[in-house]
């Protein structure tokens, strides 16, 4: 089994917090995770199974005397009724780790959790495999933009062939699974369950075709209209339907720079799969040479450096408050960190060869806001980390998404 960057952050929150909660898509190891992790004495129940889930729901605090800590509820959101007797519980006795909880909607579960168990949880979103977690790298730390860092040349192939083949545990665990079975059935599994449950989607092979369309936007800016436009359905179901993916933690919003100073800035967020895996099946690439090559690469380059960021960060229990900047005149910035009161700009280009013109939307910044403008660069295939300029670096992808603790 892969070790998970997110184990150091579970083992801290087991023994700080009365209560655990591991959230996130389906199948991206939230089980696995906990059940290696899991003290010797705890139980462990799955709401998966109808005949406990209803007995969850019928009575949940008999379910939690014949089921006593510690204990560890696999699938919790099918029994929200659960939640109120949890908070008595760990009232009552507060232990630390009393209960490790998974669930996969996040959107309806957060609700439940604020509501009931506020200041008694702490909650990791775990994530498809990093590309760190995948070579095997046990000393990865998350990416600080005002913390640059050498690391080890990732060549470009390497790169596309994760892209393309994605993270998702399960394609790693199984020596002989086929890619597109296995996103092909995941697909299908997730419309089923989750879908179902969280919305009022009725129409799931419209829904799948929701999906596709916006796996062929991946790395552009969210239109509704023009998606609504394509599939024939309103603005307002594009919007429910694109909130249902969010929640389930498959598509990640990258929302816009703002300042009151920026006037001529755009407002739509910027699409962000995930898993570019599931990404590249939806949208119909064949093999990673073919994405490597198309037109397409750029966006999906881009996206797997930002999903690799924050999945870095969800990791480690934290947000981080990153953005993305363009304006009516289309000067655009592909990342912007806002850290200790200074944005930290970066473009993220798929080149070996990277010259000053690449930055030159960096100085719209520079005028305009009344943050201190950080270091930042072009994060590309150059072998090292080197000056740009006076100001800003060269920056190989692999000091993004593959640094050590210990790189200087």
């Amino acid at each position: 089994m892969l070790r998970r960057e997110a184990e150091k952050t579970v083992k801290n929150i087991s023994e700080t917090f009365r209560v655990l909660l591991v959230t996130g898509p389906r199948q991206v190891g939230k089980t696995t995770l906990l059940k290696s992790l899991m003290p010797k004495d705890m139980s462990y129940v799955t709401l998966d199974d109808i005949v406990l889930r209803n007995e969850a729901k019928k009575d949940p605090k008999l379910f939690l005397e014949e089921h006593p800590w510690p204990l560890l509820i696999d699938e919790v959101q099918y029994a929200p009724e659960l939640f109120p007797y949890i908070k008595i519980k760990v009232d009552e006795e507060k232990k630390r780790g009393m209960y490790w909880l998974t669930g996969s909607q996040q959107f309806k579960l957060m609700n439940n959790v604020t509501e009931s168990l506020a200041g008694r949880v702490g909650i990791v979103r775990l994530n498809s495999f990093t590309y760190a977690e995948v070579i095997k790298n046990e000393n990865k730390i998350p990416f600080s933009p005002n913390k640059l860092s050498k690391s080890e040349k990732i060549d470009v192939n390497k790169i596309f062939e994760f892209i393309y083949k994605g993270g998702m545990p399960e394609v790693y665990d199984i020596a002989k699974m086929n890619r597109n079975n296995f996103f092909d059935s995941y697909i299908n599994t997730y419309l089923a369950r989750d879908v179902k449950e969280q919305s009022n989607v009725s129409d799931l092979f419209e829904f799948r075709r929701f999906m596709i369309s916006l796996a062929e936007r991946n790395g552009e800016q969210l239109n509704y209209s023009s998606i609504a436009k394509e599939l024939g359905i309103t603005d307002k179901t594009v919007k429910s339907w694109v909130e249902i993916l969010v929640a389930s933690g498959i598509v990640y919003l990258l929302e816009p720079y703002m300042s009151s100073k920026l006037k001529r800035i755009t407002h739509m967020p910027k699409i962000v799969f995930m898993d570019t895996g599931l990404c590249s099946y939806l949208a119909g690439w064949d093999s990673a040479k073919e994405l490597q090559l198309s037109s397409s690469s750029g966006h999906y380059l881009e996206t797997f450096v930002i999903s690799e960021i924050v999945k870095a960060y969800q990791a480690i229990g934290e947000d981080v408050n990153i953005s993305y900047y363009r304006d009516k005149e289309k000067n655009e910035i592909d990342l912007i960190f806002d850290k200790n009161n200074k944005l930290f700009p970066f473009e993220i280009k798929k080149t070996a060869m990277p010259n000053e013109s690449m930055i030159k939307s960096f100085s719209k910044l520079e005028e305009e806001s009344k943050k201190g403008i950080g270091e930042g660069g072009i994060i590309c295939f150059y072998d090292e980390l080197i000056h740009l300029n006076e100001k800003y670096y060269i920056i190989p992808i692999s000091s993004i998404i593959n640094i050590s603790k210990n790189s200087k």
